[in-house]
């Protein structure tokens, strides 16, 4: 049996970070991992995608569309693009956040009207938290992707240690303390 995560942000958000600390913890927990990432326009506030897969044997990187058990939405219009790959019945954890970009910003396109009401019609369970205001009152509001992280860990179970330890491989000295602080308000906002 394989675990698929699909994590879809925006440049900045750092899904791309949240992708490795995720598949890290995997590795940590004794499965074996195949990750992707697909960053497109992510300076300019472009779309990025990660997928992390996981089990006894994984054979592809990439998670079929209507597959993946869980999907990490950083941003509300990204969670709504890749809402596709989003197995029936599977869970959403969502950041409740909207950063418009350029085509809505301009005028020439509209931003969906209730994003957040579409993902949590199409997905069987769906956590909703507010999380760079919890990553800023974790001590840092780069620390966003760690708070979803401690969301999806109530639905996994990884040792607390894999969880710790990738942390502590992944995320600068400097801002552990507010990564781990982070991901612990992620974990209780999701319980």
């Amino acid at each position: 049996m394989v675990t698929d995560v699909v994590l879809a942000g925006v440049g900045g958000q750092g899904n791309v970070l949240s992708a490795r600390i995720l598949a890290e913890a995997a590795m940590r927990a004794g499965y074996r991992v195949k990750t992707s990432e697909v960053h497109g326009m992510a300076q300019r506030g472009g779309s990025v995608v990660c997928m992390v897969r996981w089990g006894e044997e994984v054979y592809s990187p990439l998670i079929p569309r209507g597959r993946a058990d869980f999907l990490l939405a950083y941003e509300l219009l990204e969670g709504l693009r890749f809402l596709e790959y989003l197995r029936p019945g599977g869970t959403a954890v969502v950041n409740d956040y909207r950063l418009d970009p350029l085509p809505v910003l301009r005028g020439d396109a509209a931003y969906p009207e209730d994003a957040l009401g579409l993902i949590r019609e199409a997905s069987g369970k769906c956590v909703v938290l507010r999380a760079r205001d919890l990553a800023e009152e974790a001590g840092s509001a780069r620390a966003v992707g760690t708070v979803m992280l401690g969301a999806l860990s109530v639905f996994l179970q990884f040792p607390r240690t894999a969880w710790e330890d990738s942390l502590r491989q992944r995320v600068p000295p400097r801002a552990l303390e507010a990564n781990l602080r982070a991901f612990e308000m992620g974990r209780k906002a999701a319980g």
